[in-house]
């Protein structure tokens, strides 16, 4: 082979080198190149999310909530109970922020807050211990009463009427969205066609404050539903342990509220149940005797406990079909922790007193002392 053909080999290989070397070069560049691309991209996108955090959660809604924040709250904790409820928009973005700013001294308390407060106003308003502005409207809602008083109360306060407030309440539809939003306490039952009213028991014995003149019918309504949400809640364990549904033990509830007006009875009463229910035999509460006859009486007669209703616990065995009326706190607690006795019978006397039996010749002997 001749030196001429040695210089044509090595320039043909250093040539082919030379576009292996050049193709991957190129292929480097793309790749960086798209590597930028979604570091900008990513960047934008992340700059965005931020400044969008830093905005009101909804700079046009008028909407008013309660929110209270623990003593002894950080401000992660501080952060994550305004996102869950809907006050703004990331919790880890109201931390930083905080952060940022060197912001401290957050007082706990009750606020209410509103999801068009931008976050300075939230810091202020937690800085100072103030709430955003005082309530125009607070109407209380007694224990032991159904859903026409409730309708009762709220149009005496109101711009809407108690037809209005009835009509709502006893819409399908509109309850069917309630079970969405309210699962932990609302199920399908309650739209069972034999159960009078299906809110009936569900809106919470409290005093409510709102923050315009003329709140509708959804906002109250859904105002006392969380408030049942929140009592109900911690007493989930207790009701599952006992074989309950959220449903019969809220029906329970409203019983032992129109039965007695001390905890220490409701807790005893709660027990009489139980026991009369483990023996098959019937509640015979006289107070589902008035709700199946739709009116107040001062005395039940012997001809109203034959009245046909799936709530008259005389005639028919067994957790009536539904609530009787709303309750307080204690009286879900007391059905939850029933005191444990033999008794199957009570009576009470016209002064509101109560008299406990185990057998039915006591009973006997104590109504016809306390009630005659």
């Amino acid at each position: 082979m001749s030196p001429s053909d040695k210089d044509v080999d090595y320039t043909e290989k250093d040539l082919e080198r030379y576009q292996e070397a050049r193709m991957v070069r190129r292929i480097v560049v793309a790749v960086i190149s798209v590597l930028i691309i979604l570091m900008i991209a990513g960047g934008t996108t992340g700059y965005l999310y931020v400044k969008s955090a830093l905005e009101p959660k909804d700079s046009d809604s008028e909407a008013q909530k309660e929110i209270e924040i623990p003593l002894g709250s950080s401000v992660s904790t501080i952060g994550e109970i305004l996102e869950e409820n809907g006050i703004i928009k990331n919790g880890t973005i109201f931390k930083y922020y905080v952060k940022f700013k060197n912001e401290s001294g957050f007082q706990a308390g009750n606020y209410t807050f509103s999801p068009s407060m931008t976050l300075d106003e939230i810091v202020s308003s937690l800085k100072t211990g103030k709430v955003m502005k005082e309530a125009v409207l607070t109407v209380t809602i007694p224990e032991g009463k159904t859903i026409e008083e409730i309708a009762n109360i709220y149009a005496n306060h109101t711009s809407f009427t108690k037809e209005e407030f009835l009509d709502k309440v006893n819409d399908p539809d509109y309850i069917g969205q309630l079970i969405d939003r309210y699962p932990t306490i609302l199920s399908d039952v309650v739209l069972d066609p034999q159960i009078r009213t299906p809110l009936e028991g569900y809106l919470f014995a409290a005093t409510y404050d709102f923050y315009e003149e003329n709140p509708s019918v959804e906002e109250v309504v859904e105002r006392m539903l969380s408030k049942t949400e929140e009592v109900v809640i911690p007493y989930l364990d207790e009701i599952d342990q006992l074989g309950l549904t959220v449903h019969e033990a809220v029906t329970m509830a409203s019983l032992v509220e129109n039965e007695a007006r001390n905890f220490e009875d409701r807790q005893i009463i709660a027990g009489v149940f139980y026991n009369r229910l483990d023996q098959n035999m019937p509640l015979q509460t006289d107070p589902t005797v008035l709700y199946a006859l739709g009116e107040h009486k001062d005395r039940v007669l012997y001809e109203d406990l034959e009245v046909d209703s799936p709530y008259n616990t005389y005639k028919y065995a067994g957790i009536p079909i539904g609530p009787i009326s709303n309750f307080a706190e204690n009286s879900l607690q007391a059905i939850a922790q029933p005191e444990e006795t033999d008794y199957l019978y009570f009576v009470a006397s016209y002064e509101g007193d109560i008299y406990y039996a185990e057998t039915y010749e006591e009973h006997l002997r104590l109504k016809e002392k306390y009630r005659n």
